[in-house]
């Protein structure tokens, strides 16, 4: 009698210990190598009214309704989002209907700023690859928290998924210059 070995597998790929950590891949050093401009050209990205750019890669057929409406709407929405670094810090917004899911995909972690406005200190969660130096690459936001996002270097490209899918009525963008109860000036 034989028994299989079984190896975890991430995206069809076994997992070792002697695997290179993401940032140093290949693949990653080549698409860390380019510039904003050219993500933005390859993806065809356009300005966000929140600052950035992104384009809008999915939105279901599928309709359904947001627990304080009866408007029909897409299941979900996913979107290609590029903050650049100093210019590109977003303003506090939240989406008050719908979870949204950010993934990293390419760049610079980025720093996403998050509160209930309660008064108890913003939340700073690092999105990106080194997941042994703390980042994460995902990251859930409630819907109606607050919620602002920076890239810590030149550039960051992530995805964020938003379901029920986005409509532009359930968007809130603060004033300019607010923050948040228990927040410090960014």
């Amino acid at each position: 009698m034989s028994t299989a070995t079984i190896t975890p597998t991430h995206l069809g790929t076994p997992l070792c210990r002697t695997q290179l950590p993401l940032t140093k891949s290949p693949i990653m050093a080549a698409a860390n190598s380019r510039t904003a401009k050219d993500v933005i050209a390859a993806l065809n990205l356009a300005p966000h009214p929140e600052k950035g750019y992104f384009v809008e890669t999915y939105r279901d057929a599928a309709q359904t309704t947001a627990a304080d409406s009866d408007k029909p709407r897409a299941s979900s929405t996913y979107i290609y989002y590029l903050l650049e670094g100093e210019s590109g810090l977003s303003h506090w917004h939240r989406v008050l209907d719908a979870v949204e899911v950010w993934h990293y995909y390419a760049g610079a972690p980025l720093q996403l700023s998050l509160s209930w406005d309660d008064g108890k200190p913003v939340r700073d969660v690092v999105l990106g690859a080194d997941i042994w130096a703390g980042h994460r690459p995902q990251v859930i936001i409630e819907r109606g928290e607050w919620q602002h996002a920076q890239s810590l270097g030149d550039w960051t490209l992530v995805g964020c998924s938003v379901a029920p899918g986005f409509e532009f009525e359930g968007f809130e963008m603060a004033e300019p210059g607010w923050e948040p109860k228990g927040s410090e000036k960014k």
